[in-house]
């Protein structure tokens, strides 16, 4: 179920949420909070269920069996910890998610691949059915590791209520598509949490601005992008390919954290405390600036429980260079079975270290717009390979993107693509991407102090008159257009 269809916003959402506050009604709206513990999180694990079984069909009886597992090994790592019985545990129960994770994302990956070797040498090839993939498979998995190697960590006491372990597993708002959230950031927040006025408003603005952003801006410049990709290699010229990039690159930013907003917004609403997983990565100056603004929630998983445990810093500069590789490696094999995203990952790997090197100190030294265009550069072009079906696909853009191709004639022209809304697309992506509104709330919160409080009433009033128009205007976008992709939902 998509946040941003019908069934979720107009009936999903709103019967959850009067199931949510009706038996708590007069404490969460005077005086101004609700405390929810057992009723809620039984509520809430059932909405997640249906949430899930949606889409994830037959797939929810296999999530609900993870669960079952993840929940009863925790414990048992938890009993043998001190006993020195807790280290197999832990390798077991991390290799048995990573089968799982394997078998349904990576199968059909790695039979191709065989199968390639096998043609070339004349071997008859591996019969393998085609496997699907379960919605959000990764990112459960890499919640259900964090939580039992927490576990063995003494980060965290191991869940004894299944109802609350099973919850932090499969809370719908991050179920899908993140952020990954560590166990020991809402335990507490499992067992008791207030909602107060102040969230349920913090709540519906966060979700409306994150609807606003998938709705208004990534749906509408993902048109563009899908086409401009799928046009024949031949016909692709350079105004055509720098629009398609610039497309997409605004494309997976307003995809993926208007995702993030909406699912903060609905912890916030039900009293959770997500952390933030976006911080304005285009405005980075180097790559390892961009990797602490992006997708922050899956970058400190690969710190914490991949690069720290094979040395992190402590080891010598080789081995840390090659570590740092090793977890970009797999940080791109983790979002598709493809060597398009291997290189990708790859990619954003070796600028890393040639960054450590010494590039990040030259790159500061530049003038700021050009330091920006440099870390501009460098993730629209890995943007290619992300998006690209293939390699050849990917290498074919390229030197479109580099005016190293005569483009056939082709009856779309860019032109045909820069309607009105598109254009109004693009710059509101171009000024979403910088941290304008931050900026303005401290401005108000600066002009709003008495005695000028009239001015800083003003402000508010026309903040909220522009997150109605928002929401309207996503609504009306919701009802007149069928095509909704997110682009995360397949990893």
């Amino acid at each position: 179920m998509l946040f941003t269809e019908p069934t979720f916003l107009f009936l999903f959402l709103p019967l959850l949420l009067a199931l949510y506050f009706v038996p708590d009604v007069r404490r969460a709206f005077s005086p101004a909070e609700s405390v929810h513990a057992a009723y809620g999180n039984w509520l809430l694990l059932v909405a997640s269920i249906v949430f899930y079984a949606k889409g994830g069909g037959p797939f929810t009886w296999l999530m609900l069996a993870s669960i079952a597992f993840n929940y009863s090994i925790a414990i048992a790592i938890d009993r043998r910890r001190d006993s020195g019985g807790a280290r197999p545990l832990l390798a077991f129960a991390v290799a048995a998610n990573l089968i799982v994770l394997g078998i349904f994302k990576y199968a059909n990956f790695f039979a191709d691949n065989v199968n390639t070797l096998f043609l070339a040498l004349g071997v008859q090839p591996l019969v393998v059915p085609r496997v699907l993939l379960p919605i959000g498979i990764s990112f459960f998995t890499f919640h259900a590791i964090s939580y039992v190697v927490d576990v063995y960590r003494k980060d965290a006491v191991a869940q004894k209520s299944p109802v609350h372990a099973a919850l932090y597993l499969l809370l719908f708002p991050q179920l899908i598509a993140g952020p990954i959230i560590r166990y020991r950031d809402i335990a507490d927040q499992l067992a008791r949490r207030v909602v107060r006025l102040d969230d349920v408003a913090y709540g519906v603005r966060r979700f409306v601005i994150g609807l606003a952003k998938k709705v208004l801006i990534a749906n509408i410049v993902a048109g563009p992008a899908d086409k401009i990709f799928a046009m024949p290699a031949a016909q692709l010229s350079l105004a055509h390919a720098w629009l398609g990039i610039v497309c997409y690159t605004l494309q997976i930013y307003f995809d993926f954290s208007g995702y993030s907003d909406m699912a903060i917004g609905l912890g916030r609403l039900f009293g959770f405390r997500f952390p933030e997983n976006f911080r304005w990565p285009y405005i980075a100056d180097t790559v390892q600036e961009f990797w602490r603004r992006w997708h922050i929630s899956l970058s400190t998983w690969f710190r914490d429980y991949l690069y720290v445990p094979l040395g992190g810093n402590r080891v010598s500069p080789a081995r840390r260079y090659r570590n740092l590789v090793t977890v970009f490696f797999l940080c791109g094999l983790w979002h598709g079975a493809s060597w398009t995203f291997v290189i990708w990952g790859l990619f954003h790997g070796t600028f890393l270290v040639v960054e450590r090197l010494g590039l990040a100190d030259a790159v500061k030294r530049l003038w700021p717009p050009v330091r920006h265009a440099y870390l501009l550069a460098i993730v629209m072009i890995g943007w290619v390979f992300f998006r690209a079906e293939t390699l050849t696909a990917a290498l074919a853009y390229l030197k479109s993107l580099a005016g190293l191709t005569v483009a056939a004639p082709t009856p779309f022209l860019v032109t045909w693509y820069l309607t009105p809304e598109l254009c109004l697309a693009l710059a509101a992506g171009c000024i979403g991407s910088m941290p304008v509104v931050p900026a303005l709330a401290r401005w108000r919160d600066a002009v709003g102090d008495p005695p000028r409080s009239r001015i800083g009433w003003g402000l508010d009033l026309a903040g909220t008159a522009m997150l109605v128009v928002f929401l309207v205007a996503s609504i009306m976008q919701v009802a007149a257009r069928t095509y909704n992709p997110f682009i995360y939902f397949r990893f």
